[in-house]
């Protein structure tokens, strides 16, 4: 195997990985613990009802790894363990290289969003240093404040802005909201559905542009969902943007997944996990179709009913009458059936 990295697919795809399956995933193990899962699942050793809640969710994970290129089933499955590693490597360097760019584009823009229209930021935010940022801005400190705290108290502001508290990642920030309100006894309203996110999401997945032409691109290439064929929005993208948008307003210099100040991972991680909740599918599933509403405005959901007075309803309908109708005269025509009399 020729191995090229500037040029070799596999750092492509691991960018779509890391933005729409997973983020932080360690590849190796998953290709891996994968490739072990698959042939004894192929030569029935085991069974998927024999894989812990964990493994089904990494089996799953690998999957859809695997659906994003054609030929990499059959990369891992014919190659040496160096191949694999190789595989792994480039992958990772693709969610890593995605991420760091998401992270560098944002840092800027995010000052753009959070401006009064026609106004100004009072003080004002420097593009690209972050240091007055986070809890020791009066807009930035608002919305990363956790919706359980009051940033109008003088008390908690003091403690956010000193680092004497730290709110970790599952205390989530008031701009995951849609006006960024929160009602405590009804958590799911406007959970994840802020501009804020939306203006975020489209500005990676669909262009900058598109981020003030209401989802349409001006971009002269294509955007990182049409390369991809993604036609709809992904749980775990929902979460990438939302961990990256609360990086970009807070004050840390530079991403790590284990910094303890910002807690990204395991921010992350609970909001997937929240969005993967099988328990939560009726509500989820309604957030995606106002997710798909704003990023791709041609997105048909199954669960759409089409108006009875439509076009198309009256084509179906005259179609069952026609059907209905040659039935009755099919019948007609053979008579009934003969009933066999008693002896």
């Amino acid at each position: 195997m020729a191995y090229r990295s500037r040029t070799d697919p596999l750092v492509h795809y691991g960018r779509h990985f890391g933005r729409t399956i997973r983020t932080f995933y360690r590849i190796q193990p998953l290709l891996k613990n994968g490739i072990t899962r698959n042939m004894q699942l192929e030569t029935e050793r085991i069974s998927e009802a024999d894989l812990s809640p964990s493994e089904l969710t990494e089996h799953k994970i690998y999957k859809q790894l695997l659906g994003l290129s054609p030929s990499l089933e059959e990369r891992l499955s014919t190659g040496s363990e160096h191949d694999i590693f190789y595989i792994a490597d480039m992958l990772t360097k693709g969610a890593d290289s995605a991420r760091a760019d998401d992270t560098k584009s944002l840092k800027s823009v995010i000052v753009d969003w959070i401006t009064p229209p026609g106004g100004v930021l009072m003080p004002p935010i420097q593009r690209n240093i972050k240091t007055d940022r986070g809890f020791h801005h009066p807009r930035t400190g608002e919305l990363l404040c956790p919706v359980n705290l009051d940033w109008n108290d003088p008390k908690i502001r003091r403690e956010l802005v000193s680092g004497q508290l730290v709110p970790s990642g599952d205390l989530w920030p008031r701009f995951l909201f849609q006006g960024y309100e929160y009602n405590p006894s009804s958590p799911w309203t406007g959970l994840f559905r802020s501009s804020f996110l939306v203006s975020a999401y489209r500005h990676v997945f669909t262009s900058p542009s598109s981020v003030y032409n209401k989802g349409a691109s001006r971009a002269t290439r294509s955007c990182n969902a049409r390369i991809h064929g993604m036609k709809s929005v992904t749980a775990p993208s929902i979460a990438y943007i939302a961990t990256q948008v609360r990086f970009g307003l807070s004050a840390c210099p530079a991403f790590s997944r284990s910094d303890r100040v910002t807690d990204s991972e395991y921010f992350y991680n609970l909001v997937v996990e929240l969005l993967e909740d099988p328990e939560e599918e009726a509500e989820v599933a309604d957030l995606l179709v106002w997710w798909n509403r704003q990023i791709f405005p041609t997105f048909i959901s199954d669960s759409r009913s089409v108006h009875q007075d439509s076009v198309i309803s009256k084509i179906k309908e005259r179609r069952r009458l026609l059907q209905d109708k040659e039935s009755s005269e099919s019948n007609a025509e053979n008579g009934p059936e003969p009933v066999e009399s008693s002896p």
